[in-house]
């Protein structure tokens, strides 16, 4: 496990309700593969994508180029540059939380990558509240957020001291099985004998232990890392130039929690009231708006990302 990143991506806030949580925006995460770079041998310099028309083989200017999106195979709708500019969402740098579900009720497919959330600005007591609370309930925010002008689905989720934001992928992204020639779900429905289940469960065990990440290594990746150190050696070596880092955006304001958490309930009662009063009004729970898995299906997210860190 690679050292903790202290960069901050961006300052914002946590929001739920009328409560906010100054907080920074840390990477999880660091990619550790291979990236071949593309070089000219006779100067060293670095090789670039050219912009190539696939048909005439020709280089083709910038200005001449437009984005266009297939609607059917060989026709295409072209969009301005200010009308996909318009399109992008609003960057807020606020965790808006639009409701709470059980972390469980959240199939590991859809996680797609973590961030490590910190206070700042005096938040610390906010954090810690939010992060007890979702350990004492079970509970995960499902949140959305816009990281470098593209909206992601999210999910709050405490980790040890920390709170955990999790990108999702949307639900289109997700592939259905059914098309899939998968065994039926059940021992007696698949075939399976008590002998096979024992014998099964028998070797599972033999061969259990303790999640240790460390132990696992890309063989491919320590190989090419071996070759590199023994050209180190020899003096083959070349330069590159670096490209410098974006600076993080503005922090936000802190509120007093107590007023905030008052105002918030008092809110929902109201809303509830009127709901009440009138069913036509009566807001639609968003907790249905999570698709329902199968017992099986339902992997615990907190086993899946309790070692995201």
């Amino acid at each position: 496990m690679t050292k903790t990143s202290k960069r901050i991506l961006w300052k914002g806030a946590i929001s739920f309700g009328l409560v906010h949580i100054p907080v920074a925006l840390h990477s999880a995460t660091e990619e550790q593969g291979l990236n071949f770079d593309w070089l000219d041998k006779r100067t060293m310099d670095p090789v670039g994508y050219k912009r190539i028309n696939k048909k005439t083989g020709k280089d083709v200017p910038k200005e001449n180029i437009v984005k266009g999106i297939e609607y059917e195979e060989g026709n295409y709708v072209v969009l301005s540059t200010e009308e996909i500019r318009s399109a992008y969402p609003k960057t807020s740098q606020t965790i808006e939380i639009e409701c709470f579900v059980p972390v469980d009720s959240i199939p590991f497919v859809y996680l797609e990558r973590p961030y490590y959330i910190s206070p700042i600005n005096k938040g610390a007591k906010v954090y810690a509240l939010l992060r007890e609370i979702l350990n004492k309930t079970g509970e995960a925010g499902v949140a959305k957020v816009v990281i470098q002008t593209k909206q992601h689905l999210a999910v709050l989720i405490p980790c040890g001291p920390a709170l955990v934001l999790n990108l999702l992928r949307w639900s289109d992204e997700i592939r259905t099985w059914n098309d899939l020639d998968l065994p039926a779900e059940g021992s007696k429905a698949a075939g399976l004998t008590e002998k096979e289940i024992k014998m099964g469960e028998q070797l599972v065990r033999d061969m259990s232990g303790d999640w240790d990440p460390e132990q696992f290594s890309d063989s491919f990746k320590e190989q090419i890392l071996h070759l590199v150190e023994e050209k180190v050696k020899a003096g083959e070596t070349e330069t590159v130039t670096q490209v410098d880092a974006v600076e993080p955006g503005e922090s936000a304001k802190i509120y007093d929690l107590t007023e905030m958490l008052q105002r918030s309930l008092k809110g929902r009662k109201t809303s509830k009231t009127i709901a009440e009063k009138s069913p036509s009004l009566k807001p639609r729970s968003p907790v249905k708006a999570v698709k329902k898995t199968s017992a099986k299906t339902k992997k615990g997210v907190s086993r899946a990302t309790s070692k995201s860190g």
